[in-house]
């Protein structure tokens, strides 16, 4: 007796295009990796596998054979066996995921805190995807008006006189005392004129941009973070890592005003533990940010976060994204990410002494 897996592919429909500088996606593909006690088959853990089309370094065309060669292993007892979580890391962010949620008795609780039995919420960003610029003033006036303290804009596709002429039309909604404005480039800007738009945004008070120009132009980047008037948080940049001397050499060399983790990106919950406290050492900031998953992912990146009492607005909003995700669901209020609790009882699920969350 012993651990048994299986896995099952799932495609996710976007209820609009997700676009950013990089492309638009319409569809994601993500695989549900099953781990259970073969002497209690009924009580199943369950795990998301899902690399970012583009992205992930772990985007292969054998990805699936990959997940199908772990799957035997553990069937067989033989997991760790020549198997690289480095060149995989959503593996094993889906891994980590469906051990926890067995060891927690199969009910989706992946780590014990209040988030995960609904009963505090994590502060989130409002995130506004690129559109039209007449489209993305509309979205930005809901999320204000749905009560986000804290509003990310995707910049860079358009015309770049227009996305400014947008973050003026927000900041005369509100000024930087009562919005947190954030833009995230993904990368658009090249390395000879990002300084040139960093000082052209500074006039808008932003908390912060993501990733201005393309990951591996380290000696670019670290100009940028030593003189750029608006705080820059690195994100895709982390993307192959492995090491905490990595982590170490990198953001000591480029310096970060902050550095924004995605687990399913970076390898899971361990590696996010390593960065952050690499980052906490060199008096460096950050948040949590999901990547597209569906709600089994972005389900347990919440519960990780929680674990941490966060007062920095987290990047949790992209499970409402998809016209078909799956349990367990969530509730955005007033700028706050809850797990939707539907009909569990949230007393059995979680020890007494879970942490509470005061967001």
């Amino acid at each position: 007796m012993g651990l048994e897996a299986s896995i099952e592919t799932q495609i996710l429909k976007f209820r609009k295009p997700a676009t950013t500088s990089r492309g638009a996606l319409s569809e994601r593909k993500i695989y549900l990796l099953s781990i259970w006690n073969s002497a209690n088959p009924q009580v199943k853990g369950i795990g998301e596998c899902a690399p970012l089309k583009g992205l992930s370094i772990d985007d292969v065309p054998d990805y699936e054979n990959v997940l199908k060669k772990l799957v035997n292993q553990i069937n067989k007892n033989r997991v760790t066996e020549d198997f690289n979580f480095d060149k995989y890391p959503s593996i094993k962010f889906g891994l980590e995921t469906a051990l926890l949620d067995l060891k927690y008795g199969g009910k989706k609780i992946i780590y014990q805190n209040f988030y995960a039995i609904g009963r505090q919420g994590l502060p989130i960003n409002g995130l506004v995807w690129m559109d039209n610029i007449e489209a993305m003033k509309v979205e930005v006036l809901e999320k204000i008006g749905k009560g986000f303290e804290c509003i990310k804009l995707k910049i860079g596709a358009l015309d770049f006189e227009a996305e400014c002429g947008l973050l003026e039309f927000i900041r005369e909604q509100k000024d930087g005392d009562k919005l947190i404005l954030r833009v995230d480039a993904n990368g658009a800007f090249t390395a000879e004129n990002a300084m040139e738009k960093l000082n052209a945004l500074k006039q808008f008070n932003l908390h912060s941009i993501e990733q201005p120009i393309k990951k591996g132009q380290i000696a670019a980047m670290t100009e940028l973070c030593a003189h750029s008037p608006v705080p820059i948080a690195l994100d895709e940049e982390l993307i192959g890592y492995n090491t905490e001397d990595e982590f170490r050499q990198l953001l000591s060399k480029v310096k970060p005003q902050y550095i924004v983790l995605k687990p399913n990106l970076v390898g899971g919950f361990v590696q996010c533990e390593k960065w952050i406290k690499v980052a906490e050492e060199l008096g460096i900031q950050w948040w949590i940010t999901s990547a597209l998953e569906g709600n089994i992912g972005l389900n347990a990146i919440a519960q990780y976060t929680a674990n941490f009492n966060p007062k920095v607005h987290q990047g949790l909003g992209t499970g409402h994204l998809y016209l078909n995700n799956m349990p367990p669901y969530t509730n955005i209020e007033n700028g706050y990410l809850w797990r939707d609790m539907g009909n569990e009882v949230s007393d059995d699920l979680v020890s007494p002494d879970a942490q509470n969350i005061t967001g």
